[in-house]
C-alpha cells in the first residue's frame, strides 16, 4: 500500500480496478479526506474475476487496518481485457449471421486490398462465422431507404431454426442499408427471439448505424462473438464482489473513455475491447489539465503491450473507425495504438537477429525471476540484469524474485548471439525502445505532429522504467512520472464520465441549402441521447452534449471527424464547417482541395454524464532534504561506459515538491520504478509528479 495513505478512510470509497495481462491494479479514493490508496497483485489469466476480488478484499483490509472497519464502497469501476483477449485469442462464442440474400461473403470479401500491401507472408484472421452459418434471407431496402423487397419472415424462421440446430451461441443480424430504415432488421430480431430465446443477439443498427457494410457487419458480428463471454464473465464477477462487501453497481470502461452499466457492456462487449488503455488516457488528460500540460503523448508498458495515444490541447484524438487483430471495428475509439512490448514481452532469436514479442510471459508463468516455470528471457529479466530493477522483490516485498535465474537465462541467449551477457540484456532494451518509438511516430509524425512539441506522460509499471530511452530516441525534451505510474489505468477510471456515442448517416453536399438536414437529424439523434441520460439516471445538470460531423472531398473513401462550431451564428455555421475542415485536412495531408466540392457522410453526437472525480491533491514545499530519501545505492550497467557503477536508490514516498534527483539515478515506488538517465534530473512538483529533463 502506498505510503501516501495517512489518515482513516470513511464509509465513502470510489474503487477502480484494471485487470491487465500481467497485474490487477485497485485504486481507492476516499471522498471525505481526499485520500488515494493503491494495491497490486498478480491477474489470474484463467478467471480475472478472481483476480479483481482477491485485489479488492486485500486492498480494503489494509484500508481497515488504518482505523476504519466500515469501509463501504458507493462506486467500482472495471477496466477489462476480457473481450479484446477472447478476440485475441480466438476464444468467443460460436456465432451465426443472418443477412440479405447475396451478401453473405462481406465478411471474407472485406475490401479485397492486402492488410500490408508489401508483406508476402501477410494472412489474414479467421473469419468469425464460417461461411455455413452465414444463413440469407429474402429482404432488399435500396440506398435511398425505401423497400424493394419485403422481408419474408419464413426464410427468418428457417434460418433461426437452422442455427439453433447448431447450437451456436450468438446471432448477429446484419441486411443492406439498415442504418437508413431499421424496420427489417428489428423484425428479424423479433423473430429470432420467439424462437431461440436464449441465443444472444447482435442487431446492426444498434451496434453500428452508418454506411460501409463490410465494417458495419464486422463490427456486429464481433459484438455477437464477444458477447456471451463478457456476460458469463461479469456474471461470475457480481457473485465474488458480493462475497467481499462490495455492492456497488459495477461500471466499466469503453474503449472511448467514458464508462457504460454492466447491463450495457454485456450488450455491447465491442465497446470494451480498449477498456484498460483507455482508462490511462482519460486519467492523463485531468493530470495535463492539473498540471498546465496539455499537449501530451502518453506512453503506457504494462507486462504484455505498450499503448501510446496522443493528446492535442487537452483533447485525445479519436477514431470512429479502427482495426483490431485484422477486425474492422466501427465504433468510436480512443485513438490508442498498440504494439506487443511489455515487461513480459520474450526475447528470441530468430534467423541470428535478437527479437523481442510480441509473445509474452504473461502473468503465468510470466518473466524467469518470477520463478513459475519460464525459461525464456523476458524485458523485466533484462532490467534485474542491468540492475535497474530490484533483484530480490517487487511490490514493497510482497513478491520475491529469482535475479540468479534471470542472469542464467541471459546467458543462454547471450550463447546463442555470441555476444555478452550485458550487452544481451542491453540489446532487449534497445529492440524494444526501437518498436516503441515506432508506434508513437505513428500517432505523432504520420499524422503531422511533432513529437518534440509534447510532453511524454510514461505510467504502466514499465514504463517509467523505459521512459527516459524512449523519449531519448525520440527526442521528446521533456517527461512526467505521475504519483501513481502503475496504477494509472486504475485512478483513470475514477476520472472517466458516463459516455456513449451515437451517429446517424447523412450524405449531403455541404452547400446554403444543407441545414436544414443536418438540423432534422441532430434532432434524432438527441432524443436517443435524451433517452440515454434517462436509462442511465443522470440528473439535468450533468448532463453534457457535444456535436461533430464526418466530411470528405468528393471522392475521397476516408472522413475526417470536424467538431460543430457551437460559438457560431447560424448564418456562419456552413463556413466555420468548411474551414475547420480544411484546417483539418491540412494538418494530416499537407494541402486543400479549393476546387473540390466537400461532402457530410455521418452526423455524431457524444452524450456525457458527468460523475464526481478523484481529486488530485497540491502538496507543501519540500520540508526536508532530499538526501533523505535515498535509501541505498544499486548497482547500474551504463551502456554509454560498458561498466557498472553505484547510483543513488531513492524511496519515491520521500521525495516532496521541490526536490531534485540528479541522473544518473534509480527511483523506487511499490507500483514501479523510474530511472533518470545520466545529464538527465527529475524535479518534484506540486502534485508529486515526476518532471524529467537533460540538465
Amino acid at each position: 500500500m502506498s505510503k501516501e495513505q495517512v489518515q482513516p478512510l470513511s464509509k465513502n470509497l470510489r474503487v477502480g480496478v484494471d485487470s491487465g495481462g500481467t497485474f490487477t491494479d485497485v485504486c481507492i479514493f476516499d471522498q471525505s479526506s481526499g485520500e488515494i490508496l493503491v494495491w497490486k497483485v498478480p491477474s489470474t489469466p484463467h478467471d480475472p474475476s478472481e483476480g479483481i476480488a482477491t485485489s479488492i478484499e486485500q486492498a480494503l483490509r489494509e484500508a481497515k487496518n488504518t482505523g476504519n472497519s466500515n469501509c463501504k464502497v458507493s462506486y467500482f469501476g472495471h477496466g477489462t481485457t476480457v473481450g479484446t483477449n477472447a478476440l485475441l485469442t480466438g476464444r468467443g462464442a460460436e456465432t451465426g449471421l443472418i443477412t440479405t440474400e447475396g451478401f453473405r461473403d462481406v465478411l471474407e470479401i472485406g475490401r479485397q486490398k492486402r492488410p500490408d500491401l508489401y508483406d508476402l507472408q501477410t494472412t489474414k484472421p479467421p473469419v468469425l462465422v464460417t461461411r455455413d452459418k452465414r444463413l440469407e434471407v429474402n429482404e432488399r431496402i435500396l440506398f435511398d431507404g425505401s423497400v424493394e423487397t419485403p422481408l419474408d419472415e419464413d426464410d427468418v424462421r428457417k434460418a433461426i431454426r437452422r442455427l439453433k440446430e447448431e447450437k451456436i451461441g450468438a446471432v448477429a443480424i446484419c441486411t443492406l442499408f439498415s442504418f437508413l430504415d431499421p424496420r427489417h432488421e428489428a423484425r428479424i430480431r423479433e423473430i429470432v427471439e420467439e424462437e431461440y430465446p436464449e441465443v444472444f443477439i447482435s442487431v446492426s443498427h444498434e451496434i453500428a448505424p452508418e454506411f460501409r457494410e463490410y465494417e458495419r457487419f464486422s463490427t456486429t458480428v464481433v459484438n455477437a462473438y464477444l458477447g456471451p463471454i463478457m456476460s458469463a464473465y461479469l456474471n461470475k464477477l457480481a457473485p465474488r464482489l458480493e462475497a467481499i462487501g462490495v455492492d456497488a453497481k459495477p461500471h466499466l470502461t469503453q474503449s472511448n473513455g467514458g464508462v457504460i452499466s454492466c447491463d450495457t457492456a454485456k450488450m455491447q462487449p465491442v465497446r470494451t475491447v480498449l477498456s484498460g488503455p483507455a482508462a490511462g488516457v482519460m486519467a492523463a488528460v485531468q493530470i495535463g489539465e492539473l498540471t498546465g500540460n496539455n499537449n501530451l503523448i502518453t506512453f503506457d508498458m504494462g507486462g504484455t503491450s505498450s499503448d501510446v495515444s496522443l493528446i492535442d490541447h487537452g483533447r485525445p484524438q479519436m477514431a470512429n473507425d479502427t482495426v483490431v487483430h485484422g477486425y474492422p471495428l466501427k465504433v468510436p475509439m480512443l485513438d490508442i495504438h498498440t504494439v506487443g512490448a511489455g515487461g513480459g514481452s520474450i526475447a528470441y532469436v530468430d534467423n541470428g537477429l535478437l527479437k523481442v514479442g510480441p509473445r509474452s510471459a504473461g502473468a503465468a508463468p510470466g518473466p524467469v525471476c518470477y520463478g513459475l516455470g519460464n525459461e525464456e528471457p523476458t524485458v523485466t529479466d533484462a532490467n534485474v540484469v542491468l540492475g535497474i530493477l530490484n533483484q530480490t522483490h517487487l511490490l514493497n516485498g510482497r513478491m520475491t524474485i529469482d535475479a540468479a535465474a534471470s542472469f542464467a537465462a541471459m546467458e543462454r541467449l547471450a550463447e546463442k548471439l555470441n555476444i555478452g551477457v550485458m550487452e544481451a540484456a542491453q540489446g532487449i532494451i534497445r529492440v524494444v525502445i526501437a518498436n516503441m518509438a515506432k508506434a508513437i511516430r505513428v500517432i505523432s509524425v504520420e499524422r503531422g505532429y511533432d513529437p518534440r512539441d509534447y510532453v511524454m506522460l510514461a505510467f504502466g509499471g514499465a514504463g517509467p522504467i523505459h521512459a527516459a530511452r524512449l523519449a531519448e530516441e525520440l527526442d521528446i525534451p521533456r517527461i512526467m512520472i505521475p504519483k501513481h505510474p502503475g496504477i494509472m489505468c486504475a485512478v483513470g477510471l475514477l476520472q472517466s464520465d458516463l459516455r456513449t456515442n451515437l451517429a446517424t448517416t447523412r450524405m449531403v453536399r455541404l452547400h446554403d441549402g444543407c441545414l436544414e438536414t443536418l438540423n432534422n437529424g441532430f434532432d434524432q439523434l438527441s432524443e436517443r441521447a435524451d433517452e440515454w441520460f434517462v436509462n442511465e439516471d443522470i440528473p439535468q445538470e450533468n448532463r453534457i452534449v457535444n456535436r461533430a460531423v464526418d466530411m470528405r472531398y468528393g471522392g475521397q473513401g476516408y472522413e475526417l471527424t470536424i467538431d460543430w462550431p457551437k460559438d457560431a451564428a447560424p448564418s456562419d455555421v456552413l463556413d466555420a464547417l468548411r474551414q475547420n475542415f480544411e484546417d483539418a485536412h491540412r494538418q494530416l495531408y499537407g494541402y486543400v482541395a479549393d476546387e473540390e466540392p466537400i461532402q457530410i457522410t455521418t452526423l455524431r453526437i457524444e452524450a456525457i454524464g458527468s460523475v464526481p472525480k478523484v481529486a488530485f491533491k497540491k502538496h507543501a514545499a519540500a520540508s526536508r532534504d532530499v538526501a533523505d530519501a535515498i535509501i541505498g545505492t544499486r548497482s547500474l550497467w551504463l551502456p554509454e561506459k560498458a561498466s557498472f557503477a553505484d547510483v543513488a536508490l531513492y524511496d519515491r514516498d520521500f521525495l516532496q515538491p521541490g526536490h531534485i534527483v540528479q541522473g544518473p539515478a534509480i527511483i523506487e515506488q511499490m507500483d514501479s520504478t523510474t530511472l533518470v538517465l545520466a545529464k538527465q534530473i527529475a524535479r518534484v512538483d506540486d502534485y508529486l509528479n515526476l518532471m524529467i529533463e537533460a540538465q
